[in-house]
């Protein structure tokens, strides 16, 4: 699955991830290789990108919205710092 994290300074991160875990509005929710299209609102929280099943990286960000379309997740925040 292809992930990309962008601010509207810059992009905080593009490629190919196992999953990742996001803080939705009504709590954490997660997306994988092949999920259904989508679009939700995202929370203040935690969001973890799984690079593998073992290996992730964290951020904590501020609200904003995530599309899951053709096995491409594109995640669009106001702003975020590396947990």
């Amino acid at each position: 699955m292809v992930l990309e994290i962008l601010t509207p300074e810059k992009k905080l991160y593009s490629g190919d991830v196992y999953g990742v875990q996001l803080p939705g509005i009504e709590g954490l929710f997660e997306v994988l290789d092949k999920h259904a299209p989508m679009v939700s609102a995202l929370g203040k929280g935690n969001l973890k990108i799984l690079k593998t099943k073992t290996q992730f990286e964290n951020f904590t960000i501020q609200s904003g919205f995530v599309e899951v379309l053709n096995n491409k997740t594109t995640v669009l925040i106001e702003g975020a710092v590396e947990a």
